[in-house]
């Protein structure tokens, strides 16, 4: 009989199961959106049970459109929005508040408060991670200041912390019946509390941030059995989890120093594998785990972490009515032959790498009554690739090495007239894979090679196929007059709310 692996991909806004076979190719797959909660400006919030419920609903799903039941999967992997927390009781299995997103700048008064001694690089040289309210760690600490009796429960052990794939591990393993409180070392990264050199909480910045460590997963390699499903899953091993971008980075095959690829979903995520060392960034980007297989040393990352990408897109269908699906940007874009110079920038929730500036805020520049919404709609793509643009030479600078090509996944790849402007504001051919749901498979590998499934990432680097490649078309004063005008755009975003 046939076996397949399983993977739980739960984004920041939908929930998905889909399930491959030993070829990488998608079998089957289920998907749910969860509501977005937006209690006040900059607040981002997430109902976990919501969440849960959704993840069975898409699990049972995927199954069933397939035919299949928990017995044709041999392993199931999990993959996350990396620094949405959440802090529930063990006992009752309920959540205590909302699970803060990613995006979520409520702590940034904390960030301030802790950046006034030491600098916002202050724990940089420990966890790779500047000061921000990105991090999960301070999204826990708001948490207990906030919820009454919270703070007494997390250091009695009868409150738990931790972000999705923490919280699904967790529930599918029983739950409150004796569920398995694990994360990985790529969503652990994530927090600001690990240690990039000996992989576990730091003991010295638990007591700043005054967490107790009796709240927190035990930290476990990306790729080994942690424990069995129950219910839906029922007698599957839950045997890899890993952080969405790491995921992807791993699902693309990038496995080897220097390769490097850019995620492009609700934000966009650019990661670049360094190897077994952690690699300090001097120019704003991130030191992080790539994966860690089993026994094996740990492969780090450098990352480039862009806030507003396919959100953007969701903010003019959503807010502004501009178009009424997300796949008619691309069409709409198209009427006008450039952006009419106007360039949009995203700064939504702040402004990420490289420039990590929590006051900033979104700025359409260039307007005249020449602009229509053909050229709102094209700025706002080529904002994303703008942003990569300002990442991909962060990486170039702090690593020494020019990538030859950039690898892409993630929703908005499907988008040829981004594709191209990408690779031409970028001046290297961008590639799409056949499959491009890599951040699930990237789950699914690390799930399946706990169990043998697949002997070695070997196997990995023998599904990669190309798809489509997009080859540079832009002459070079075009491209750093465009760029000129973008850079000039942002310094435009900066300082805008009050300190």
């Amino acid at each position: 009989m046939t076996k397949y692996v399983g993977a739980i991909d739960q984004g920041t806004t939908s929930s998905r199961f889909i399930v491959f076979d030993r070829a990488g190719a998608i079998i089957s797959v289920d998907q749910k959106e969860h509501e977005q909660i937006m209690p006040r400006p900059g607040w981002v919030e997430h109902d976990a049970s919501e969440i849960w419920r959704n993840t069975n609903n898409v699990i049972a799903g995927a199954l069933s459109k397939a035919g299949l039941s928990s017995a044709d999967l041999v392993a199931v992997g999990i993959t996350n929005q990396r620094e949405t927390s959440v802090v529930w009781n063990r006992h009752t299995g309920e959540p205590i508040h909302n699970a803060i997103v990613w995006m979520d700048t409520r702590t940034d008064q904390l960030v301030a408060g802790l950046s006034s001694d030491g600098g916002q690089d202050r724990l940089r040289a420990k966890t790779g991670l500047p000061l921000a309210t990105y991090f999960s760690g301070l999204k826990l600490r708001w948490l207990l200041d906030t919820v009454p009796g919270a703070q007494a429960a997390a250091e009695q052990g009868d409150l738990l912390f931790g972000t999705m794939d923490c919280w699904l591990t967790w529930k599918l393993t029983s739950g409150s019946k004796g569920g398995i409180h694990v994360t990985d070392v790529t969503n652990a990264s994530r927090t600001q509390m690990m240690n990039l050199e000996t992989l576990d909480w730091d003991e010295d910045i638990l007591a700043l941030f005054n967490v107790p460590r009796a709240c927190l997963p035990a930290i476990r390699s990306s790729s080994e059995v942690y424990g069995h499903a129950t219910g839906v899953l029922q007698g599957v091993p839950v045997s890899g989890i890993l952080g969405d971008q790491q995921a992807a980075l791993f699902g693309q095959a990038c496995l080897n120093p220097g390769e490097a690829k850019n995620t492009y979903g609700t934000g966009c995520f650019m990661l670049m594998n360094t190897g077994e060392r952690p690699f300090p960034s001097t120019c704003g980007l991130l030191t992080t785990l790539g994966y860690k297989l089993g026994d094996a040393p740990a492969i780090y990352a450098l990352e480039g972490s862009i806030s507003i990408a396919g959100a953007l897109v969701q903010w003019l269908r959503d807010n502004l009515g501009l178009i009424a699906h997300a796949s008619d940007i691309e069409a709409l874009a198209r009427t006008v032959s450039d952006n009419g110079d106007v360039y949009f920038v995203p700064a939504f929730s702040g402004l990420y790498a490289p420039h990590w500036k929590d006051s900033a805020r979104g700025v359409i520049a260039g307007l005249t009554r020449f602009a229509n919404k053909g050229h709102i709609a094209r700025a706002a793509l080529e904002a994303t690739a703008f942003q990569t643009r300002e990442v991909l030479d962060a990486m170039t600078k702090d690593s020494g090495v020019a990538i030859s090509e950039l690898r892409t996944d993630g929703g908005m790849v499907v988008n040829e007239l981004l594709m191209q402007f990408q690779s031409d504001i970028l001046g290297v051919p961008v590639v799409r894979p056949k499959v491009i749901e890599t951040t699930a498979l990237g789950a699914a590998y690390a799930a399946g090679l706990a169990v043998g499934y697949w002997n070695s990432t070997q196997d990995i680097s023998d599904n990669w196929g190309v798809d489509k490649r997009w080859h540079p078309m832009m002459d070079e004063i075009s491209r750093a007059s465009l760029y000129a005008s973008w850079n000039k755009a942002v310094s435009r975003s900066f300082d805008w709310v009050n300190p």
